[in-house]
């Protein structure tokens, strides 16, 4: 997926591209951030059984897992923080922590017993086992967007190779970070 933006050297990409991909990093990161994260993982706040499923849709988009699995994991990473049971611990190694452990099949299945407050939810479970039908109808419409945009093939390929995956590239990116550097070089206040 990391080279798939430079074929828009060759597609070209309209300027509008940048701007779908500025919108899209910025609205699917709140999905991550508030829906992912703050709401699934921690339970920060309440919110209706059909906002909560919109949340979840989402979150889907970021092609960062579904929305069990990646509350399931956070749950974990929190119980062993930095200990030699955290599975993205900073201490196996930058790569790993970045990345690594994302991209390692051990740590495909999602442990629904860390989330039963939403493995109960049968919507929530099925967005968990399918987690790329949202991100392929997303990248779909800003294929088409590009295409009714520029009215060219091309330029509905730009718009997909920006729009949707450097964007994606970008955010994967992002959220790695936090698991990387920032518990190398930040601080622990609480």
């Amino acid at each position: 997926m990391h080279l798939l933006p430079l074929a828009a050297l060759f597609t070209g990409a309209h300027w509008s591209a940048w701007i779908v991909m500025g919108a899209l990093f910025l609205v699917r990161r709140w999905f991550i951030t508030a829906g992912y994260h703050r709401y699934f993982a921690h339970r920060s706040y309440k919110m209706s059984r059909a906002m909560q499923f919109l949340m979840a849709l989402g979150g889907t988009t970021a092609v960062q897992k579904g929305p069990l699995w990646w509350a399931a994991h956070h749950r974990h990473h929190h119980k062993h923080s930095d200990q030699p049971e955290d599975i993205h611990s900073p201490k196996r190694g930058f790569w790993w922590s970045h990345m690594g452990w994302v991209l390692c099949t051990k740590f495909d299945e999602t442990r629904t017993e860390l989330v039963p407050d939403l493995a109960k939810y049968p919507e929530l479970r099925w967005l968990n086992r399918h987690p790329f039908i949202a991100p392929i109808i997303l990248a779909t419409l800003v294929f088409g967007l590009g295409l009714l945009i520029t009215g060219t093939f091309t330029g509905g390929l730009g718009m997909l190779f920006i729009g949707f995956f450097l964007s994606t590239i970008l955010l994967s990116h992002t959220t790695y970070t936090i698991n990387s550097l920032s518990h190398v070089f930040g601080t622990r206040r609480y």
